[in-house]
């Protein structure tokens, strides 16, 4: 084995700086456009219109479904019955009244009319209220693609004399099911 000297010697030139510096996090930036507002946030909003409007709609939607000025729509929220919430659907008249003279706004189902208002004002007018929609879709969707248990198994040890996995909750020898006890468990239960 080769022996080193203790010995240093000093640097003849001088240590130039890191290009990349190894301490910093690399954040490789998003692709496509970028975002003006948050998904999350949008789909929070929506979930929150549709269930602040389900509260007075009946009182709202005659007035609101003849509305053809920002002064009608005002008017229409401009009730007792909507109370403090009042203010922020003001704020949103023109953008209310754009969706509700959509060609495409439900006419006659009031959990519908409910709904397609509430994702299209979402954004608060940042998107069009299509994007809004889409938006509020997309992130609905991804929300039930959480991750989740597909299948689990459990080890047995059968009176039959296999032991192993079991398959579907029962022994693949002779097709002894395991049951689940759904009352408390205690350690006499498992005794046995």
């Amino acid at each position: 084995m080769p022996r080193t000297s203790a010995k240093t010697h000093k640097q003849k030139t001088p240590l130039t700086q890191a290009k990349i510096p190894l301490d910093t996090v690399s954040e490789t930036p998003r692709k496509g456009r970028p975002r003006k507002i948050q998904p999350s946030w949008v789909r929070g909003r929506a979930d929150n219109y549709r269930k602040t409007l389900d509260l007075f709609w009946q009182h709202v939607w005659p007035n609101l479904s003849k509305a053809q000025t920002q002064q009608d729509v005002i008017q229409s929220f401009s009730r007792p019955e909507v109370g403090s919430y009042a203010l922020d659907l003001i704020r949103l008249a023109d953008l209310i009244l754009l969706v509700v003279r959509d060609p495409k706004f439900p006419k006659h189902k009031r959990e519908a009319q409910i709904n397609f208002l509430s994702d299209s004002i979402a954004a608060y007018g940042v998107v069009t209220p299509r994007s809004s929609r889409d938006i509020c879709e997309k992130e609905r969707a991804r929300a039930k693609q959480v991750h989740r248990i597909l299948y689990y198994e459990f080890y047995i040890a059968c009176s039959c004399g296999y032991t192993g996995h079991s398959r579907n909750h029962a022994c693949p020898m002779c097709g002894a099911e395991i049951h689940f006890n759904t009352d408390s468990t205690s350690d006499k239960d498992f005794d046995s």
